[in-house]
């Protein structure tokens, strides 16, 4: 009798040197769901016959109505090469920008990524942005270039300009990784057509080729060409199948854990590489402590969370208790898995280096670590944009605001670039998402996969706070006027902001002395001493402690942090989030008896403090603005220009490449709500918009009193007549 699939899958994960951890990753439409079909009927675990067509990796409603990848979602399967089994744990990730966070996710959890680019369109900017992801977390890179056919049929390309246009891509793919490619592999990890770490091919019809199996195989591009003037894309599939193509040049090309635990744990977490945990972690040691990371958490109806990710030490099984380091929680794991598409195989337990889903984490997220012992977490996760568009949601039936806000939750741990601000008072909810169709998407999930009826608020656009000079040393007293607190702001160094953006600089509390990020404050053109009494980092901004010989500071300075971090989320001028910002307590007078020196009285008095000297500072709103790239034929050039003129955005480039205008704009967010349906208006439904970066710039001055107005009537503020603050 056959063997069956799970049984394979579980007699080869417990041999680290045959497992393949990849994810797939691509610009939107350029074939990354059909690609994946492909693999898996080669894998035997669906039928040729509907492969590229059944979208078995899209498995929500909305996926197959939109024919788009929203969520991330994993398989494994079996490939044999040389006479060995292999096991190939696969993500398929979204290539729209909206759903970004699940490719940064997914990235935690594989070792190797196959990115994908369409032949004719070439790289984009989400295929940038995917490789970003990717190279960020040591993740190395191979190439397929999809939709070849396309050069045969609508371009009509011979033999040689194939090559030659094929060869463009490589070189625009192997310029952008080594600039951003981390030093120690730089040469390395650029993709090469002789070695065979390039494949190109075609996803819809099939087929796929390296340089190696071409030699192997005496097949020629004149081949290809001749299987289409015959109307045969089926001979190729048969002589040149993707998933043997694919899979070959993943399991040559690609790290097994044990090579790429070594390099990528130094970066991905910031513990003792000689203690237990970390040499277990550095050799994945199925016999170490267990330490899993989530990537990914599923609110499964029958059987609850699912909390899918990466196992980097140890040996996982059904029964064991395990802490969750973050949230400082003990919890018995119900059920571990392996996956299957859609579908969940249950097994006993996993060795070291698998990608897997466990049952029983509660209150679980993407990012945290769950280990058999106490220990340093894995670094956070963070995206490389951050939500910008918000919507105000409120439940239809009174009687539904408990589950309402259950579901919330619930959304929030399934896609945690999704935030949610919950007003219990209120009833009023806040979403903020990455753009109109991330938000769409959600809200009719929590319509229809939920079920709760919701209304939603007009899209909202959050802006930042930030200061323009150096404020005046402002002095916050406590309610019982025992304890006073002094603070004075400046706008943070650039450098030091580019290093948190960065992310060399990790976000959060300094408990003690940290030689490394001292190292990188003084580098940025910081005074020594002063490097060394940094205490928190917190959303772009960073608090200092500029006190000497205070008796008592050590029992205040963690309520000075809180303090720190509400001004920080909720500034003077709007409460909306501060960016950009430098707070130092420059003294500090404190009541001797501790009881006068509670939450209480501290909290109100940093608070004043903070937000007052930032009002001398000349605080001024920031608005969110983004980079897009516009492409549409090029009879509509002047339409597309009069459209970005309309909204209030700024042109940056204008060219016309093979029959197509493509501009480059900086577009402000508050101005982009409708941009799809206009740019459809605009272009008869033929242009289209990506994104390439995000960023924050100064409101123009003849805007800041009338967005300031808004925001405060929008949130029911007032301001303060003596301070100028919104209360």
């Amino acid at each position: 009798m056959a063997e069956k699939m799970v049984d394979r899958v579980q007699r080869i994960m417990k041999q680290p040197q045959f497992i393949r951890n990849i994810g797939v990753c691509a610009h939107i439409d350029h074939g990354k769901t059909t690609f994946s079909d492909n693999l898996l009927a080669g894998a035997g675990m669906m039928s040729e016959e509907k492969a590229g067509k059944q979208l078995v990796l899209d498995f929500h409603a909305d996926e197959q109505a939109r024919g788009i990848t929203i969520d991330a979602a994993n398989v494994s399967m079996v490939h044999t090469y040389d006479g060995k089994e292999f096991l190939i744990n696969m993500i398929d990730t979204p290539g729209h920008i909206d759903f970004g966070g699940d490719v940064t996710r997914a990235m935690r959890a594989v070792d190797g990524a196959i990115v994908l680019v369409d032949a004719v369109e070439g790289v984009m900017p989400q295929t940038e942005t995917v490789l970003r992801q990717a190279l960020k977390e040591r993740v190395k890179p191979v190439l397929f270039i999809n939709k070849c056919d396309r050069l045969i049929k609508e371009l009509k390309l011979t033999p040689q300009q194939m090559q030659e246009r094929l060869l463009n891509v490589i070189s625009a793919v192997n310029k952008f990784v080594q600039q951003i490619c981390p030093d120690e592999f730089k040469g390395k990890w650029t993709v090469d057509v002789q070695a065979g770490s390039v494949a190109f091919g075609s996803a819809f019809h099939n087929w796929a080729l390296s340089f190696p199996y071409m030699q192997r195989n005496k097949l020629s591009f004149k081949d290809i060409i001749e299987a289409y003037e015959k109307d045969d894309s089926k001979s190729l599939a048969k002589k040149a199948p993707l998933h043997a193509v694919i899979l070959d040049m993943v399991v040559k090309h690609h790290p097994n854990p044990l090579e790429a635990q070594k390099y990528r744990i130094p970066k991905i977490w910031h513990g003792d590489f000689d203690s237990e945990v970390g040499k277990s972690l550095l050799t994945a040691d199925p016999n170490g402590p267990v330490v899993f990371v989530v990537t990914k958490v599923v609110v499964d109806p029958h059987a609850g969370e699912i909390s899918a990710g990466r196992l980097f030490s140890g040996t996982i099984k059904q029964g064991q208790e395990v802490y969750t380091i973050s949230s400082k929680g003990r919890v018995r794991l119900q059920q571990i898995s392996i996956y299957n598409g859609p579908k969940r195989e249950t097994v006993d337990s996993a060795p070291a280096g698998n990608i897997i889903g466990v049952v029983g984490v509660k209150n679980s997220f993407a990012g945290e670590t769950v280990a058999s012992i106490e220990m340093e977490p894995f670094e956070a996760l963070t995206h490389l944009f951050e939500p910008v568009v918000t919507l105000a949601v409120k439940a239809n039936n009174p009687a539904d605001l408990p589950k309402l806000i259950d579901v919330l939750k619930q959304v929030n741990k399934e896609d945690p670039s999704i935030i949610i601000e919950i007003n219990e008072e209120s009833g009023e909810h806040l979403m903020h998402g990455m753009g109109e169709l991330h938000l769409e998407v959600i809200t009719n999930r929590i319509r229809t996969e939920k079920g709760v009826q919701i209304t939603t608020s007009p899209p909202i656009v959050v802006y930042r706070e930030s200061i323009l000079g150096k404020g005046q040393e402002f002095e916050g007293k406590s309610p019982n006027k025992h304890n006073k607190f002094y603070f004075v702001v400046e706008p943070l160094d650039e450098r030091i902001r580019h290093k948190i953006k960065e992310g060399e600089i990790s976000e959060g509390r300094i408990k003690k002395k940290d030689m490394a990020l001292r190292d990188i404050l003084v580098e940025c053109g910081m005074d020594n001493k002063d490097a060394l009494k940094v205490k928190a980092f917190h959303k772009g901004n960073m608090l200092l402690d500029g006190t000497r010989g205070i008796v008592h500071i050590g029992e205040v300075i963690e309520l000075v942090m809180d303090m720190f971090e509400d001004v920080m989320n909720h500034g003077p001028l709007g409460k909306e989030p501060c960016f950009g910002v430098k707070v130092t307590i420059n003294d500090l007078k404190l009541h001797e008896d501790a009881i006068h020196r509670g939450p209480a009285q501290v909290y109100p008095a940093v608070r004043d403090g903070i937000r007052g000297t930032m009002m001398t500072a000349r605080p001024v709103l920031f608005e969110p603005v983004q980079i897009l790239q516009f492409e549409a034929p090029e009879e509509f050039m002047g339409d597309l220009t009069k459209l970005i003129a309309n909204k209030r955005g700024q042109l940056l480039d204008l060219s016309q490449e093979k029959g197509m205008a493509v501009a480059k704009a900086k577009m402000p967010v508050a101005e982009l709500m409708g941009l799809s349906n206009d740019l459809r208006s605009a272009t008869g439904g033929r242009g289209h918009s990506f994104l390439i970066d995000q960023l924050f710039e100064r409101l123009p001055d003849e805007l800041q009193q009338k967005v300031r107005s808004g925001i405060m009537q929008r949130k029911g503020l007032t301001i303060d007549p003596e301070t100028g603050m919104a209360k």
